[in-house]
Protein backbone atom coordinates (compact mmCIF):
# COMPACT_ATOMS: atom_id res chain seq x y z
CA UNK A 1 0.00 0.00 0.00
CA UNK A 2 1.71 3.21 -1.22
CA UNK A 3 1.77 6.55 0.50
CA UNK A 4 -1.25 8.77 0.00
CA UNK A 5 -0.92 12.44 -0.96
CA UNK A 6 -1.70 13.28 2.69
CA UNK A 7 1.18 11.18 3.98
CA UNK A 8 3.50 12.56 1.32
CA UNK A 9 2.55 16.13 2.30
CA UNK A 10 3.21 15.40 5.99
CA UNK A 11 6.57 13.84 5.22
CA UNK A 12 7.55 16.72 2.92
CA UNK A 13 6.63 19.20 5.68
CA UNK A 14 8.57 17.10 8.23
CA UNK A 15 5.52 16.81 10.48
CA UNK A 16 5.58 14.11 13.12
CA UNK A 17 2.66 11.75 12.62
CA UNK A 18 1.57 8.15 13.10
CA UNK A 19 -0.56 6.06 10.77
CA UNK A 20 -3.29 3.75 12.03
CA UNK A 21 -4.82 1.14 9.76
CA UNK A 22 -8.08 -0.69 10.38
CA UNK A 23 -10.17 -3.00 8.22
CA UNK A 24 -12.76 -1.05 6.23
CA UNK A 25 -16.13 -2.75 5.78
CA UNK A 26 -16.92 -2.24 2.08
CA UNK A 27 -20.66 -2.45 2.84
CA UNK A 28 -20.50 0.48 5.28
CA UNK A 29 -20.87 4.14 4.40
CA UNK A 30 -20.59 5.28 8.03
CA UNK A 31 -16.92 6.08 7.51
CA UNK A 32 -16.35 8.30 10.56
CA UNK A 33 -18.17 5.98 12.92
CA UNK A 34 -16.17 3.06 11.57
CA UNK A 35 -12.91 4.93 12.30
CA UNK A 36 -14.09 5.82 15.81
CA UNK A 37 -15.06 2.22 16.56
CA UNK A 38 -11.69 0.94 15.36
CA UNK A 39 -9.55 3.57 17.08
CA UNK A 40 -11.36 3.62 20.43
CA UNK A 41 -11.12 -0.18 20.54
CA UNK A 42 -7.40 -0.42 19.73
CA UNK A 43 -6.12 2.83 21.28
CA UNK A 44 -7.01 4.75 24.42
CA UNK A 45 -8.62 7.67 22.58
CA UNK A 46 -11.87 9.52 22.89
CA UNK A 47 -14.38 9.56 20.04
CA UNK A 48 -14.13 13.37 20.15
CA UNK A 49 -10.43 13.07 19.26
CA UNK A 50 -11.30 11.51 15.88
CA UNK A 51 -12.19 14.11 13.25
CA UNK A 52 -14.06 13.87 9.97
CA UNK A 53 -13.35 15.88 6.85
CA UNK A 54 -16.42 17.47 5.31
CA UNK A 55 -16.29 19.30 2.01
CA UNK A 56 -18.72 22.19 1.77
CA UNK A 57 -19.93 24.34 -1.10
CA UNK A 58 -19.72 28.06 -0.39
CA UNK A 59 -21.90 29.01 -3.35
CA UNK A 60 -19.29 28.17 -5.95
CA UNK A 61 -15.93 27.67 -4.28
CA UNK A 62 -15.49 24.58 -2.13
CA UNK A 63 -13.96 24.48 1.34
CA UNK A 64 -13.18 21.94 4.05
CA UNK A 65 -14.57 21.71 7.58
CA UNK A 66 -12.90 19.38 10.09
CA UNK A 67 -15.07 18.39 13.07
CA UNK A 68 -15.19 15.60 15.66
CA UNK A 69 -16.97 12.53 14.29
CA UNK A 70 -19.67 12.41 17.03
CA UNK A 71 -20.67 16.03 16.38
CA UNK A 72 -22.44 17.80 13.52
CA UNK A 73 -21.15 20.66 11.44
CA UNK A 74 -22.84 24.03 11.73
CA UNK A 75 -22.87 25.16 8.10
CA UNK A 76 -23.64 28.70 9.20
CA UNK A 77 -20.65 28.79 11.59
CA UNK A 78 -18.36 27.28 8.93
CA UNK A 79 -19.42 29.88 6.34
CA UNK A 80 -18.88 32.64 8.87
CA UNK A 81 -15.44 31.31 9.81
CA UNK A 82 -14.41 31.13 6.15
CA UNK A 83 -15.92 34.46 5.12
CA UNK A 84 -12.59 36.30 5.35
CA UNK A 85 -10.69 33.77 3.21
CA UNK A 86 -13.40 32.62 0.82
CA UNK A 87 -15.99 35.40 0.88
CA UNK A 88 -18.61 32.96 2.11
CA UNK A 89 -21.99 33.98 3.46
CA UNK A 90 -23.65 30.56 3.41
CA UNK A 91 -22.67 26.94 2.93
CA UNK A 92 -24.13 23.60 1.90
CA UNK A 93 -22.65 20.12 1.77
CA UNK A 94 -20.79 19.53 -1.51
CA UNK A 95 -21.93 16.71 -3.76
CA UNK A 96 -19.85 13.54 -3.95
CA UNK A 97 -18.60 14.11 -7.52
CA UNK A 98 -17.36 17.61 -6.68
CA UNK A 99 -15.63 16.29 -3.57
CA UNK A 100 -13.73 13.60 -5.45
CA UNK A 101 -12.88 15.84 -8.41
CA UNK A 102 -11.58 18.66 -6.22
CA UNK A 103 -9.74 16.73 -3.51
CA UNK A 104 -8.50 13.72 -5.48
CA UNK A 105 -9.70 11.46 -2.68
CA UNK A 106 -12.43 8.83 -2.69
CA UNK A 107 -15.58 9.75 -0.75
CA UNK A 108 -15.19 8.41 2.80
CA UNK A 109 -11.41 8.70 2.58
CA UNK A 110 -11.06 12.45 2.15
CA UNK A 111 -8.16 13.92 4.07
CA UNK A 112 -7.89 17.62 4.87
CA UNK A 113 -4.19 17.23 3.98
CA UNK A 114 -2.62 16.85 0.54
CA UNK A 115 -5.66 17.60 -1.56
CA UNK A 116 -5.38 17.89 -5.34
CA UNK A 117 -6.69 21.45 -5.09
CA UNK A 118 -5.92 22.89 -1.64
CA UNK A 119 -9.20 24.20 -0.29
CA UNK A 120 -9.82 26.84 2.37
CA UNK A 121 -10.08 24.90 5.63
CA UNK A 122 -11.63 25.46 9.04
CA UNK A 123 -10.88 23.17 11.98
CA UNK A 124 -13.19 23.00 14.97
CA UNK A 125 -11.64 24.68 18.00
CA UNK A 126 -12.15 21.51 20.10
CA UNK A 127 -9.13 19.99 18.30
CA UNK A 128 -6.94 22.20 20.50
CA UNK A 129 -8.16 20.28 23.57
CA UNK A 130 -6.14 17.20 22.58
CA UNK A 131 -2.40 16.49 22.44
CA UNK A 132 -3.07 14.64 19.16
CA UNK A 133 -6.04 14.25 16.84
CA UNK A 134 -6.92 11.70 14.19
CA UNK A 135 -8.20 12.36 10.69
CA UNK A 136 -8.30 10.50 7.41
CA UNK A 137 -4.92 9.87 5.83
CA UNK A 138 -6.52 9.78 2.39
CA UNK A 139 -7.83 6.25 2.20
CA UNK A 140 -10.72 4.39 3.82
CA UNK A 141 -9.32 2.40 6.72
CA UNK A 142 -6.30 4.67 7.21
CA UNK A 143 -6.12 7.42 9.82
CA UNK A 144 -3.28 9.78 10.63
CA UNK A 145 -2.53 10.95 14.18
CA UNK A 146 -0.83 14.31 14.57
CA UNK A 147 -0.72 17.35 16.81
CA UNK A 148 -3.65 19.71 16.20
CA UNK A 149 -1.29 22.65 15.66
CA UNK A 150 0.41 20.65 12.89
CA UNK A 151 -2.94 19.85 11.27
CA UNK A 152 -3.84 23.54 11.35
CA UNK A 153 -0.43 24.57 9.97
CA UNK A 154 -0.23 22.03 7.13
CA UNK A 155 -3.77 22.87 5.94
CA UNK A 156 -3.37 26.61 6.60
CA UNK A 157 -6.69 26.35 8.44
CA UNK A 158 -8.60 28.87 10.44
CA UNK A 159 -9.87 27.68 13.82
CA UNK A 160 -13.44 28.31 14.94
CA UNK A 161 -16.34 26.82 16.86
CA UNK A 162 -18.09 25.02 13.99
CA UNK A 163 -19.36 21.82 15.63
CA UNK A 164 -22.70 21.41 17.36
Amino acid sequence: MGATPAVTALERAKITHSLHRYPHDKTSNAYGEEAVAALTTTLAVSADQVFKTLVIDLGGPLAVAVVPVPRRLSLKAAASALSAVAGATKAAMADEKSVTRSTGYVFGGVSPIGQRTPLPTVVDRSALNWPTVFCSAGRRGLEVELAPDDLIAVTEAVVADIAV
